[in-house]
């Protein structure tokens, strides 16, 4: 039985390793978000700033490590043998938790999820040790840190109301007074902001960053005897007056003399104090609980070799005294922080969240609008109106003169670099950031790095108008969406936790194992997936935004998109044909996503329509033209798969009765023609080789042919012998669409054909009316 405990502290090991790479996955949203967003400085040079303070925070965690030890529970009131179950139900729950929300793409806090975890673990320890002996419910309170639960969830809702307000405040000051463009203003101005920030985020590096460092309890003569913690929290007021005078006066030297942009020096600042912050303090998340585990084995095998005394039987008090952390241990775990810092694919999608949910600029909206997004929108505009109301003309229009953003013209092929707000913006997330992260860590409140930071992003994009009247529900959806998902990581945690360490005291020889097989078999299973995803999106066969302006290259910019949509068409008629005919659920289900994922695209590229005209040339009215037709003729394409798949799908799903044979080998023979068709199209548009097209054209009679004909001789079959109203249905439907999926595919073609050769002159009268007939479809009705 002894050993059974050495091979948990083995597995804690392992899993502080994930817990790991999971963890920072999730948090480097936390530094990283300002900079990446900005593009202040390289990639490169951002990721060595937060390595840097990642390694140097790390070293400095080791006087945290005591919140996993005895910050929620009191360890005094239970045995060796239930702490080791409390500690892995903890870390196997933390582990698929984090890695779940990183695997979304959606930035969560890792301090409340093992808060929770801790929590969820012992209440359910207690529980156990409670109903054994005969106790009341009441009891529990001797077991718990009750106030320290409270506390927590007291600080989710102060950091989400108070980071944002704040941060939406200082960001909206900050741009009245700086404009867009900052960059022009006089010396003093940026000296000014320079001073103010800098003394922020240096003095959120004394005392959020080292303050639990055993540096931080020395006395040192020079502060009066004081510890350096004691004289951060006492003489605050001295201290941000100093500091700032001595930031103003190096930031205009800087300035002036060596034409320092201060406001990226501020970022590249900023950037180090939060990572060094996040490890310095969050280390505690990932490791502090394997490292107590281990603590009190020691202690325990110790005892037990002395004196024999059993797990069952070990008094845990011990966890409540102090214990220094091996500096090289948090050496090692901060190089794994490092190292996932670098090469994290999750960390990357963690971070594109915030900033598309923060971007100045058009996104792909990733949330879709709920009644919530859309009453908190309208409140906003209500509150809008009425301001502008009581507002003099004369201050509205000084006001919309300072929040006036530049316009940067340039193709949609390099949209992409554009940073998605500017350094002002960037610098105000880093100094609010830090200054209410300081504050509260002055008065002990456990408010979270990543709620603060993702609040007070937030904030500064709404009071710079970042959330405009075409983004603004998609936006505040998605902040929602991440709010929702913090209090789901507090219930989920507890419940979780909870439920695993009740399976490990059933039979912790049989469960240890398989639980510790299962979360193993979970993360692989994930990390497989979020690869396998991360691949489709980086696939060829995802459709491209054209910024062409002339007929011909949109011609041949495009021409990859129509070899694209035939090739997924064709694949996605023949699996519906092939599902129905071997009644195969499972395939009809994943052609369903697949063309939902065509559509999808499709829809992005008409959405992208404004900016495509926008960038065009005054001569090219012709390209535009073009274009929609196109876009209007592949949306056409792509709701006639939608429906085929669909009523595909819901004819099996719903068991109804299996098409007959012959209906089957006649559909299979459209398929057989359409494969044909598709394949000389697809061919003709990746060789660019447009002269083909006028002979696939000319098959256009010999295939409409052939499924007017089926439809012809299922209206005999069902005048004689068909006895299915459904299936009857299917098959119409079915045939008819195809029909459409023709109609619009053969317009497709005629278009390219009259259009690729530039000596084709365009019509010159009914532009815009041939544009708005080629580009509709009777198919809108379909969805």
């Amino acid at each position: 039985m002894e050993n059974i405990y050495l091979y948990m502290i083995i597995a804690l090991a392992l899993l502080a390793i994930a817990d790991l790479v999971v963890g920072v996955s999730n948090d480097a949203v936390n530094f990283l978000n300002s900079a990446i967003g900005s593009k202040a400085i390289s990639f490169k040079t951002i990721m060595i700033v937060a390595s840097v303070g990642v390694a140097v925070g790390a070293v400095f965690s080791s006087g945290m490590m005591e919140v996993a030890r005895k910050g929620i529970f009191n360890p005094g009131e239970f045995m060796f043998d239930e702490i080791m179950i409390i500690f892995m139900a903890v870390m196997i729950t933390d582990i698929l938790l984090l890695d779940f929300f990183n695997s979304v793409g959606m930035p969560t806090s890792t301090t409340v999820s093992i808060v929770f975890e801790l929590l969820g673990a012992a209440v359910a320890m207690a529980l156990i040790k409670i109903g054994a002996d005969g106790g009341s419910f009441s009891d529990v309170v001797n077991y718990i840190n009750t106030s320290k639960a409270s506390q927590i969830i007291f600080g989710i809702l102060l950091s989400v109301v108070v980071a944002f307000s704040i941060g939406a405040f200082v960001q909206w000051v900050s741009r009245l007074l700086l404009s867009y463009n900052f960059e022009k203003k006089a010396s003093w101005v940026g000296a000014l902001f320079g001073g103010l920030a800098l003394t922020a985020i240096t003095y959120f590096i004394f005392m959020k960053g080292l303050k639990g460092t055993s540096y931080a309890k020395e006395s040192f003569n020079i502060l009066g005897g004081e510890t350096m913690k004691d004289f951060l929290e006492h003489q605050v007021l001295s201290i941000v007056l100093v500091s700032s005078v001595f930031w103003s006066l190096l930031s205009y030297v800087l300035i002036s003399f060596f034409k320092t942009n201060i406001y990226k020096l501020i970022i590249i600042v900023g950037t180090f104090a939060l990572a060094l912050a996040f490890a310095g303090n969050d280390l505690v998340n990932f490791i502090g609980v394997p490292i107590a585990a281990y603590n009190a084995y020691e202690a325990w095998s110790a005892s037990f070799l002395s004196t024999g005394t059993l797990a069952t039987e070990f008094s845990m008090e011990i966890l409540a005294e102090k214990v220094p952390t091996n500096n090289w241990l948090l050496l090692g775990a901060g190089m794994v922080m490092v190292l996932t810092l670098w090469f994290s694919s999750k960390a990357k999608d963690v971070v594109k969240t915030s900033l598309d949910l923060a971007s100045q600029g058009e996104t792909k909206e990733r949330f879709q609008p709920n009644f919530m997004s859309r009453g908190f929108v309208r409140s906003a505009m209500l509150m809008s109106q009425m301001s502008a109301y009581m507002l003099p003309k004369s201050w509205q229009d000084k006001i919309e003169k300072q929040f006036e953003a530049p316009t940067v013209k340039v193709s949609k092929n390099k949209a992409k670099d554009l940073p998605a707000f500017d350094l002002v913006r960037a610098a105000v997330n880093l100094m609010v950031a830090a200054v209410l992260i300081s504050i509260a860590t002055s008065y002990k409140l456990p408010l979270s790095t990543t709620y603060v930071t993702f609040m007070v992003a937030m904030g500064t994009s709404l009071a710079d108008r970042a959330w405009g009247a075409e983004s603004a529900v998609y936006r505040v959806a998605g902040v929602l969406n991440v709010i929702g998902g913090w209090f789901f990581t507090a219930f989920s945690a507890f419940t979780a936790a909870a439920l695993v360490a009740y399976l490990l005291n059933l039979n912790i020889k049989v469960m240890f194992p398989i639980l510790l097989l299962a979360a193993i078999g979970l993360l692989i299973r994930s990390t497989v997936a979020h690869n396998n995803k991360s691949k489709e999106v980086a696939a060829e066969d995802s459709l491209k935004k054209t910024g062409s302006s002339s007929v011909q290259g949109v011609i041949l910019e495009s021409a990859s998109n129509i070899a694209n949509v035939v090739k997924r068409g064709n694949r996605i008629y023949s699996n519906a044909v092939k599902g129905l005919a071997k009644q195969d659920l499972t395939l009809l289900k994943k052609n369903k996503k697949q063309v939902s994922k065509l559509a999808a695209e499709v829809d992005e590229l008409r959405d992208n329509i404004f900016y495509f005209i926008k960038n065009l040339d005054e001569t090219s009215l012709r390209a535009s033209s073009f274009y929609i037709n196109i876009l209007g003729y592949l949306q056409d394409m792509t709701q006639s798969l939608e429906y085929i798949s669909k009523v595909s799908h819901k004819h099996i799903n719903n068991n109804h009765k299996k098409l007959k044979f012959s209906q089957i080998k006649e559909l299979k023979e459209v398929d057989e023609a359409l494969e044909t068709l598709f394949n000389d199209t697809k061919a003709a548009f990746d060789s660019h080789s447009f002269e083909q097209i006028g002979e696939i054209i000319t098959r256009k009679k010999e295939v409409f042919a052939l499924v007017t004909d089926k439809i012809a001789k299922q209206v005999a079959r069902t005048r004689t012998e068909e006895s299915s109203p459904k299936n009857t249905t299917l098959y119409f439907s079915l045939l008819l669409e195809t029909k459409d999926l023709l109609t619009a595919t053969m317009n497709l073609l005629e278009e390219y054909y009259n259009s690729h050769d530039a000596s084709v002159e365009p019509a010159t009268i009914n532009v815009i009316d041939e544009t708005i007939e080629h580009g509709g479809s009777s198919n809108n009705d379909k969805k």
